[in-house]
């Protein structure tokens, strides 16, 4: 099954001198349930660009996308919000964790927001926990939590509402050899496991090659790309 279906995207931007930018030109992208892909590319290649449109952040300036089946150009502003938090999981650079709230708590917040009870969300969020290796932190605060704990924290959250998409932008980017790994690893088995069509931003090769697939974003498309051109540009 086909959960992000990207057709002819492009998206350009009007300069503060009133010249129109081009970022993304004629980009198609197919992702299925199950499927890692990794996009890589120079900074300022217009990687976090794509992955704005890809999580229905942005819309494009012309092509379809449709993420889970729904085309985001004919959903309204509300409507989008709705499919963006039930449809797309996000996992950043950094965690972005709620630092007066336990990991567990963290991991609840969008489950309560949806409406979900404490019960049924604290359940949910344990489960997550515990496949991520952290049933004995879950009462742990962000700032009692190592880097990659944190990270995996967020990942469960990103998780938490059972998302058909899930989008990381340099997500071991802040992390150190061991942990970023750890988080590699888990990325790839992930997706895999909870059948989710996953779309990471990244300049780690160690992370790129945990990917079913490598495309590289220059001169604002896409082609398939590898680990061993990453390591020779």
């Amino acid at each position: 099954m086909t959960v992000i279906d990207a057709q002819g995207v492009s998206k350009h931007f009007i300069g503060g001198d009133g010249e129109r930018i081009d970022v993304l030109e004629n980009v198609s992208l197919q992702v299925q349930r199950g499927e890692m892909v990794a996009v890589v590319g120079a900074s300022g290649s217009g990687k976090s660009t794509l992955l704005h449109l890809l999580g229905a952040l942005d819309r494009p300036s012309a092509g379809s996308i449709l993420i889970a089946g729904k085309d985001i150009r004919l959903l309204s502003d509300d409507e989008l919000a709705v499919h963006r938090n039930r449809s797309i999981g996000f996992v950043f650079q950094f965690h972005h964790l709620l630092k007066e709230f336990s990991a567990l708590e963290n991991v609840m917040m969008p489950l309560r927001i949806a409406g979900q009870s404490a019960a049924e969300a604290g359940e949910r969020a344990r489960q997550l926990l515990a496949r991520v290796g952290l049933s004995a932190r879950l009462e742990h605060r962000p700032h009692e939590l190592s880097g990659g704990e944190q990270q995996r924290t967020a990942v469960a959250r990103a998780l938490a509402a059972q998302p058909a998409v899930l989008l990381a932008d340099e997500p071991s980017g802040n992390l150190d050899h061991s942990h970023s790994e750890q988080l590699h690893d888990l990325m790839a088995e992930i997706s895999e496991e909870f059948g989710i069509g996953t779309v990471v931003v990244t300049h780690n090769s160690s992370l790129a090659s945990r990917a079913r697939r490598i495309l590289l974003l220059r001169d604002g498309s896409l082609r398939q790309s590898s680990v061993e051109e990453m390591a020779s540009a």
